[in-house]
């Protein structure tokens, strides 16, 4: 996944903040809404197969935390036109964080599982990230 906060075309926007946003050392109050693209590999030029849209906020005053909402949504290949719907808590300091499968639709109905997910690349300067995300589903 490429979410790109800095960007001819960002993918990730920040769509509110509160007022002490810009001086807590979290981020704490910001949310983020993405349409960040899905690729088979870490280059942007990878062949694309499908968009995480959701959204993210940094949640804890304390640690860098973010809480996500994200539905991974399948534009190519076999599980085209099918989604995962991924939420939870998203330590990004962590080398592997554990998101839950909380559904999704067309091959993944009453889907369930988890993701473990990782940095692949981080611009600390832009935002820019690039992640790298394990999928154990089951589905029906």
């Amino acid at each position: 996944m490429h979410d790109l906060l800095v960007a001819e075309k960002p993918t990730a926007v920040i769509v509110a903040e509160a007022n002490t946003t810009k001086s807590s050392p979290t981020l704490f109050g910001q949310v983020v809404v993405v349409d960040d693209p899905l690729t088979e590999g870490p280059e942007l030029t990878s062949q694309v197969i499908g968009k995480a849209q959701g959204l993210y906020a940094p949640s804890s005053q304390s640690e860098i935390s973010l809480f996500e909402a994200v539905n991974f949504v399948f534009t190519d290949g076999k599980f085209n036109g099918s989604t995962l719907t991924v939420m939870g808590r998203n330590t990004i300091l962590h080398t592997v964080r554990e998101l839950s499968i909380i559904g999704g639709s067309g091959t993944f109905r009453l889907a369930h599982g988890y993701i473990l997910k990782q940095t692949y690349s981080l611009d600390t300067t832009t935002g820019n990230a690039v992640l790298y995300y394990n999928v154990t589903v089951i589905h029906y």
